[in-house]
């Protein structure tokens, strides 16, 4: 699915409240723009039962008090870690999600930090990370520039 299919699918099932779908369609350019730097149009990403997305806690070893609360997003289902905890649980799945859905939700994520893209099938040292507050940060830049402030409930940004 092309990222203007997948955006149109945002502004679609968004709440007809009259601010959602709204503020899709005014940062869809950021949405966009992001995905475009990454190399796949949809990414696998672990799951539960409940569809919450499977967060992994990253500690820096030489400063223990670092954490990042990171989400790994796969090119492919095979590219799932089949040999981790997390692959053998059965009670997680992995749901393939398109990559603006996955932008769109990272923003709303209180808890996680990054999601990790991993771009090259098979080899997991290829990868981009894109940073929660960063999308934020550029989603209220554009927002700003569109002038819909305003209309949008400061929270949902």
């Amino acid at each position: 699915m092309d990222l203007k299919a997948q955006i149109q699918l945002l502004i679609d099932n968004a709440p007809q409240d009259g601010v959602t779908p709204q503020l899709v369609t005014a940062i869809a350019p950021v949405l966009s723009a992001i995905a475009r730097k990454l190399r796949h149009s949809q990414y696998y990403i672990l799951q539960n039962m409940e569809q919450s997305w499977v967060l992994t806690t990253y500690r820096d070893r030489a400063n223990p008090q670092l954490e990042k609360r990171m989400i790994y997003a796969f090119p492919r289902i095979q590219d799932v870690p089949l040999g981790s905890s997390a692959g053998l649980d059965p009670q997680l799945i992995a749901a393939p999600i398109p990559v603006t859905h996955i932008l769109f939700q990272l923003v709303a994520m209180e808890p996680v930090d990054s999601i990790v893209f991993f771009e090259t099938p098979g080899i997991t040292t290829d990868s981009i990370e894109v940073r929660r507050a960063q999308v934020q940060h550029l989603i209220h830049q554009q927002l700003q520039q569109n002038r819909v402030k305003k209309q949008i409930p400061p929270d949902l940004a």
